[in-house]
């Protein structure tokens, strides 16, 4: 008996130990649970910012497609056989402008993006679009365009065969046409001419800019970069832009010291926000938008205004009658009644039948009949407490059966009113 129980007690505080070794481990986790949920929401200021004076520049040029099936530009289009006689003069083939069929040309405007650090030699895809009447670009080729800054200056060259994403067959009510035809791509078909690439070495201060301006998000980041050199090498000017010094930071090269900045994380607090577009109904709401305590009431009021048509005759218009085997002054063969007479019995049809006898200086005519119908449905209300959130409000008004549209009214009318503890956007 005494075994028994020594062994009962035995197993007992094993049993508590165990529990204990499981609660710490759960207290243990609990805190990793939480900083991995914070994890989640960081993100790299690589992604949020951008560095003064490093970014893509505009170019833009005016050239022409050839090698076309009778797509392009018609003859009436002036600038695409004025530019095709100038192209060929250039070749040294002199050719009267008024003769030239350019049905396989097409004028187009050619744009590209070069992008930061961009050497000569160095390949960029370019657009080409349709600036004529020109029905498709499939199968041409884009001659030799120079691509211009906005300071006018040749910053690269352009030419190479079109990649269409649509296509169009036949013509008028006999065609199809899916996507844009007269809109191609040319894959590294533009060749960089000059150099534009930013000397960072001559940097002494590195600039970030925010794409959401954001003073806490300002302060953060240069928070951050402070605590990963240790020292106050960086501050926030305003809600966009942080300056980190080059030469407070003490790294060898300016790119090291951009690498190591953009590569910190922080969390990003979005600022509670709502857009709305009126135009196609839709609704954005982002952040943590609160609401004060509101009610809706909402009713839809329908009317509906109808037009239906009726044939009705019209006396002394001459108009022919009608009989049973079809249209006619009363008679089989329609024959027009003596001059004078007016309704007349129909005669004997095919078939043996008489005729229902027609009107026979009477016609028809289609007389109009609107009808107005008003639906009002009973009003639909929603209320909402406290701090309610973006999920409450738009559960509460897909309960009372609102569209998209009507939500937006809502939406405006709770922010006149000022329940809505959010920022609202109309586009």
């Amino acid at each position: 008996m005494n075994l028994r129980i020594e062994y009962g007690a035995t197993k007992l505080r094993t049993l508590a130990i165990a529990a204990s070794v499981l609660l710490l481990a759960v207290a243990v986790l609990l805190p990793r649970a939480g900083a991995d949920n914070t994890n989640n929401r960081r993100v790299l200021i690589r992604d949020i910012t951008s560095v003064e004076g490093v970014r893509d520049n505009m170019l833009v040029g005016y050239g022409l497609v050839a090698g076309l099936t009778q797509t392009g530009d018609s003859q009436q289009t002036y600038f695409t056989v004025q530019t095709l006689a100038n192209a060929m003069q250039k070749m040294g083939v002199l050719i009267p402008s008024g003769t030239v069929e350019v049905r396989n040309v097409a004028a187009v405007f050619v744009t590209a993006s070069l992008p930061p650090f961009a050497r000569p030699g160095a390949k960029i895809d370019v657009t080409v679009s349709s600036v004529g009447d020109a029905k498709s670009l499939a199968g041409g080729v884009l001659l030799m365009t120079a691509l211009h800054g906005p300071d006018g200056q040749v910053y690269a060259e352009a030419q190479g065969p079109l990649a269409l994403g649509g296509y169009s067959v036949g013509n008028g009510l006999n065609g199809k046409q899916v996507n844009t035809p007269t809109v191609g791509l040319v894959t590294n078909g533009g060749i960089v001419e000059r150099d534009t690439a930013v000397d960072l070495q001559n940097f002494k201060t590195v600039s970030l800019l925010l794409r959401n301006p954001d003073f806490t998000t300002a302060r953060e980041i240069a928070d951050a970069v402070n605590d990963e050199f240790h020292k106050p090498v960086a501050s926030a000017l305003d809600s966009t832009r942080v300056d980190v010094s080059v030469a407070g930071a003490g790294v060898p090269s300016v790119p090291e010291l951009i690498s190591r900045v953009q590569n910190l994380s922080l969390v990003v607090h979005t600022p509670a926000r709502i857009i709305i577009n009126e135009r196609t109904g839709t609704i954005v709401l982002g952040g943590d938008v609160k609401l004060t305590p509101v009610s809706v009431i909402h009713g839809n009021l329908s009317i509906e205004v109808s037009t239906t048509y009726a044939v009705a005759p019209v006396p002394g218009s001459g108009g022919p009658g009608w009989g049973s085997t079809g249209p006619g002054w009363g008679s089989q063969n329609g024959a027009a009644p003596p001059e004078g007479q007016g309704h007349h019995e129909g005669g004997p049809g095919p078939d043996g039948t008489a005729g229902a006898g027609g009107y026979g200086n009477q016609g028809a005519a289609l007389v109009p009949e609107t009808t107005l119908n008003v639906n009002d449905s009973p009003a639909q209300t929603m209320r909402l407490d406290e701090g309610a959130n973006v999920e409450e409000l738009v559960n509460g008004l897909h309960a009372i059966g609102t569209s998209a549209r009507d939500v937006v009214a809502i939406l405006q009318a709770i922010q006149a009113e000022g329940g809505i503890q959010a920022e609202v956007e109309v586009q």
